[in-house]
Formats: C-alpha cells, sequence, structure tokens
C-alpha cells in the first residue's frame, strides 16, 4: 500500500468512481449513510469553525488580575507593575530562585529580563473590577459607590499607559441571594464606564458561581438589555466554574452563553471546597482541580473558548524566606497549568505577576528550538525522528504564537511561518 504523503488525508473514491468497486450494496446506501450523519456533520463543521474562530482570536493573554473593585484605580497597572518589578529586581540574583522557579541557572537571566521588559511595557495584561468574593458583602450604598468609581477607573485604566489588553467587572452570581446586586452593580458598572469614555471593545464581564444554563441564559438576557440601551456589545462573557453542579454541565453553559462566550476560568476554593477537600490541599494543581479543568478543556474546546486557571492564596508579601516560598508554589501552579495546555491564570497581588512571567518564559523558551525544527521539518516533508500530522502542525503554531504575544519569543527568531 503506498503510504500516504505528510499533511495529506487518504481518501476514498470520488463519488465519480464506481461505489461497487469497494461497497458492493452501490450509492444507495451510501446516500442512506449520508443522511444519518448530517447532523454529525454539520456538529463536526460546528467544532471546525469554533477552533478557527479561536485561533483567529489569538492567544490570551498569561494572566488577569483580579482588584477588590474600591482599589481599582486608573493608576492601578502602574502600581502593580512598579512593585512587580520592585520584587523581581530584589530577588533575580538569589541563589535560591532558579530553585524556587523551577528554571535552570542558565536561563534564568533571560527570563528575568525578559520578564522585567514586560513588566516595564504592560504589567497587566488583563484586569478583573472584583465585585464578588474579593470584595464581600456590603451595604447597598457601599457596593454601588464601589461600582460607579471602577466603572470610571477602569475606564480611565484603559486609556493610560501600561494599560491592559481588556478589563471588566466580576459581579455576584446569579443564585437568589445575590443575583439583584449582582445586575444592579453590572448596570451602575457599565454606565460609569461609558460615561467616562470608556472603549466597549474593551470590555468583558465575569459570572461567577455558574451551575445551571438557564443562570447564564438570564445573564445573557440582561446584558443585551444593557447592551442596547448604551448602543454596545455584545460584551464578551466568562463563566466562572466553582461548582460541582456546574463541572458537570460545562457544555451547556458554554452552549447558554452563544458566541459571547469567551472565556472558562476555574474557581479553585469554591471548588475544593464543595468536594470537602481539606483547606490546605485546596490548591489549583489538586487531582480534583485537574479533573475539573480537564472537563472545561474538553467542552471549551468544542465551543473555541479558552480555559483560565485559578489562583494560588499564598501571597508573596514578608521577608525574602516568605516571598521565595510563596514564589515556589506559584511556579509549581503556573508550570503544571502550561504542561495541562492552560496558558492563562489569576494573580490576585502584584507580587505574583514576576513568577508567573519568569516561568511562562522560561516554558516557552526552552521548547522554542524543537518547536521550529519540528514545524520546518514537517512543512518539508523531510525526518524529524517525530512522527507529526496535521493537529501537530497546528499545535506547533500555537505553541510559537504563544511565546510570541507574552514576550518569551521575539518573532525574528522564528524563522517559519506562524
Amino acid at each position: 500500500m503506498t503510504p500516504t504523503p505528510r499533511g495529506r488525508k487518504a481518501s476514498l473514491p470520488s463519488p465519480g468512481d464506481s461505489d461497487d468497486a469497494f461497497l458492493p450494496p452501490g450509492r444507495g446506501l451510501l446516500d442512506e449513510i449520508d443522511v444519518r450523519l448530517a447532523a454529525t456533520d454539520a456538529a463536526l463543521d460546528a467544532d471546525e469553525a469554533a477552533r478557527a474562530r479561536l485561533a483567529a482570536r489569538g492567544p490570551e493573554p498569561v494572566h488577569v488580575c483580579y482588584v477588590p473593585a474600591d482599589r481599582v484605580t486608573a493608576d492601578t497597572a502602574r502600581a502593580w507593575g512598579d512593585e512587580a518589578a520592585r520584587l523581581l529586581a530584589a530577588h533575580a540574583d538569589d541563589p535560591e530562585l532558579p530553585d524556587v522557579l523551577g528554571v535552570p541557572p542558565a536561563a534564568l537571566a533571560d527570563a528575568v529580563a525578559r520578564a522585567a521588559r514586560t513588566l516595564d511595557h504592560r504589567p497587566v495584561a488583563d484586569l478583573r473590577a472584583d465585585l464578588e468574593d474579593g470584595f464581600g458583602h456590603r451595604p447597598d450604598d457601599e457596593e454601588d459607590a464601589a461600582a460607579v468609581g471602577a466603572g470610571r477607573a477602569v475606564a480611565a485604566l484603559l486609556a493610560g499607559g501600561r494599560a491592559p489588553e481588556r478589563a471588566g467587572p466580576r459581579v455576584k452570581s446569579m443564585e437568589r441571594a445575590t443575583r439583584r446586586r449582582g445586575l444592579r452593580s453590572w448596570a451602575l458598572f457599565a454606565d460609569a464606564f461609558r460615561t467616562a469614555g470608556g472603549d466597549p471593545g474593551r470590555l468583558r464581564v465575569t459570572l461567577p458561581k455558574v451551575s445551571a444554563p438557564e443562570q447564564v441564559a438570564a445573564f445573557v438576557a440582561a446584558c443585551t438589555a444593557l447592551e442596547a440601551h448604551h448602543g454596545i456589545g455584545p460584551v464578551p462573557l466568562e463563566l466562572q466554574i466553582e461548582t460541582p453542579r456546574g463541572a458537570q454541565r460545562v457544555d451547556a453553559l458554554v452552549a447558554a452563553a452563544g458566541p459571547r462566550a469567551a472565556g472558562l476560568h476555574y474557581g479553585t476554593y469554591d471548588y475544593s471546597a464543595a468536594l470537602g477537600i481539606a483547606p490546605d490541599q485546596q490548591r489549583a494543581d489538586h487531582p480534583a482541580a485537574e479533573h475539573a479543568k480537564a472537563a472545561m478543556q474538553v467542552a471549551g474546546a468544542a465551543a473555541g473558548v479558552p480555559v483560565c486557571d485559578g489562583s494560588s492564596a499564598v501571597l508573596p508579601v514578608g521577608d525574602r524566606t516568605d516571598v521565595l516560598a510563596a514564589w515556589r508554589i506559584q511556579a509549581r501552579i503556573v508550570r503544571r497549568a502550561l504542561e495541562l495546555g492552560i496558558g492563562q491564570g489569576w494573580d490576585m497581588h502584584p507580587g505574583m505577576v514576576p513568577a508567573r512571567l519568569v516561568v511562562v518564559t522560561a516554558f516557552h523558551r526552552a521548547g522554542l528550538r524543537a518547536a521550529v525544527d519540528r514545524l520546518r521539518a514537517y512543512r518539508a516533508g523531510a525526518s524529524s525522528g517525530t512522527l507529526d500530522e496535521p493537529a501537530t502542525e497546528r499545535a506547533l503554531v500555537g505553541f510559537l504564537r504563544r511565546g510570541i504575544a507574552c514576550g518569551a519569543v521575539d518573532a525574528d527568531e522564528i524563522d517559519v511561518e506562524v
């Protein structure tokens, strides 16, 4: 049998060939099979279109920075960047840093330099003004004021220097106890944001504790009304999966969000607590967490929706020992997420950003040459010692594009088209 050329799939005879040559019953059965599989074919076409939309949108930012809504100012990105750069500079030469971050000493200096460059340019890639757990339950007048203030501040933040790519609020959930409060805060935030001249094309909203598609559909209806009032939209929607019920129905939740579905965020601590996991074991790389994120990835891949990991609760504050201990945990979580194919996560404090950037940079630089060589060999039909195929080509291109987007790789280091 003649091997199929690299990059091409084997095919059955074309419709013009004699069907009897390979299927004795002839064309009648083939037509029946086409009809029987029409719905499946349409679903697979939709999957392929979703993957194409995701690829066209480009890599996600490496992190989403969460800040309580009443602490967000027009200067938040600069302040985070300055604090992150100060911590990185203070510990860059620490002899324990390679072991803490899991980065070989020979690669560390370059990764640190690239992380410092990112901190100088865009220290906060994405930001959420948190009106949920990070803000808490407060009197209505306090949350009203925080929602309005955050809307104004985010508009100014996006228009300023070292600005995030995008920003928006995380509102309270659509559960009975919080839905009216959450919808009111979303409306107040959006009105303040637009009144202050905020760019609606860089706005998104995160809905937490999603358990049922009906909650998503109701929130989408509220968003549609709000967008019509302001003449904007649709605003991209991120769904935060942090309940067992939600983890069981991710595909239905994504479907309810429709084309505005923009992300699936894993809620580490609510989800772990709901499963009865002990507090000292509630972490983003716990087996239960990875099981939930795998389900999210499956649903997200079918719909072209990326997954975002959770965060560590250990903050890099205090003396050298405290900072390095927190960075060790952060580095382990970030590296594991990258191994699982999740390139984005939460940062809850400016001191978390340096560790994330160094680990992400080192991860992409470590795989750079092999990815380029494999891609070049595959496209040339040459032997690379690895049996690659079209799906691998997509994976290699995606890896290299993410490396460029996060600042780990310079475009001129890649001598193949990506």
